[in-house]
């Protein structure tokens, strides 16, 4: 695929080696999912083996990929560890399979802990000390108080995937960074904003819309033990919070939220805090979800990434409207091109409550 002398172009190091110009003939296709959180992202390389001659490389083998175009230069997409290799045929084709290098072997060992009177922040920071990585942290959430919560034959990632969770939040390693940030902010972990990023329906190959009844639940309620007056009580949140009369001694209803149709939460927390915090998170994770969008660019954007913020134009006006933040990129690069698909969802705080 050419626009006027513009060509896509690929970079692939195995170690230190350039294989690149090794490759460039007996590339077939590229493939490249970047995830959010702790979903490892995944690249695919297939090549033509129809001579034979190709090795099959080592499970283990770090690759880096590089992409772009002619005219604009390459895009370091980071380190990936080979962990499958497929060879099929005919036509003899060889694919490598390999996931994103990040995530540190201690990251993924079961352990078994209890953390007691701390705060977000404290446990990012120890987990981060002990897997020899930098950390950051979102605004906001560093000081979020954690009264008890126990890691029972869990990983560290698991554990902060958890806790994500709990939050709304994200959390992820990124190069040789543990993050853990709000969901939908269209910010980095810093709190500085995203450059927003400006997507036009003539830049898409296809595109596809979907929403949600935004009406479908007015708030989220969860219910807490109270540990004083031996009853079970409920929170209830939603974006706009509204007056309500003092509540007697044990009886006390945050509500942010309608009350005509609340999903309600199974699990009893342990404590106000802790119901709350569920609720919130919760509210928030289903106001993300109303809508969705996604759209395959005819010219690949390396520069691309999860959370970026995003603006559409040439859509229905319900579309183009919209704030979105980017969820999933998947680059793709063959013989007949360079394209980009994107999903993505609406920016949190541009939803009605």
């Amino acid at each position: 695929m050419n626009e006027g002398h513009k060509s896509p172009r690929f970079k692939i190091l195995v170690g230190s080696k350039d294989i690149s110009k090794l490759v460039n003939d007996r590339l077939v296709s590229v493939g490249l999912t970047d995830n959010r959180g702790f979903e490892a992202d995944q690249l695919d390389i297939t090549l033509d083996d129809s001579d034979g001659l190709l090795e099959i490389p080592p499970r283990g083998a770090i690759v880096s990929v590089s992409l772009g175009w002619s005219d604009s230069g390459l895009v370091d997409k980071g380190q990936y560890t080979v962990d499958e290799v497929e060879h099929s045929g005919a036509p003899d084709q060889l694919t490598i399979r390999a996931r994103s290098a990040d995530l540190r072997a201690g990251l993924s060992v079961k352990k078994e802990r209890s953390w007691h009177q701390t705060t977000l922040g404290q446990i990012i920071e120890t987990i981060s000390k002990q897997n020899k990585i930098e950390h950051r942290i979102g605004q906001g959430l560093a000081e979020q108080a954690i009264s008890h919560i126990d890691q029972t034959n869990e990983s560290d990632a698991s554990f902060l995937s958890r806790m994500a969770k709990m939050f709304d939040a994200i959390a992820t390693v990124k190069n040789s960074s543990l993050i853990f940030m709000k969901a939908g902010q269209a910010t980095t972990a810093s709190g500085k904003p995203l450059s927003k990023v400006q997507i036009t329906r003539q830049s898409g190959d296809g595109h596809r819309f979907g929403i949600a009844d935004r009406g479908a639940y007015s708030g989220v309620k969860a219910a807490w033990q109270n540990t004083k007056t031996a009853k079970k009580e409920t929170t209830t949140v939603k974006r706009k919070p509204r007056q309500k009369k003092p509540a007697g001694p044990g009886q006390g209803e945050v509500i942010q939220g309608a009350d005509d149709n609340v999903k309600t939460l199974r699990h009893v927390y342990a404590s106000k805090t802790n119901a709350e915090r569920a609720a919130k998170a919760e509210w928030e994770k289903l106001q993300r979800g109303v809508a969705q969008f996604s759209i395959t660019l005819a010219y690949g954007r390396p520069e691309l990434f999860p959370e970026l913020p995003a603006s559409v134009s040439g859509f229905k006006p319900i579309i183009d409207q919209q704030d979105w933040i980017i969820t999933r990129v998947v680059h793709s690069l063959s013989d007949s091109g360079y394209t980009t698909a994107l999903e993505l969802e609406v920016k949190a705080s541009e939803v009605d409550g």
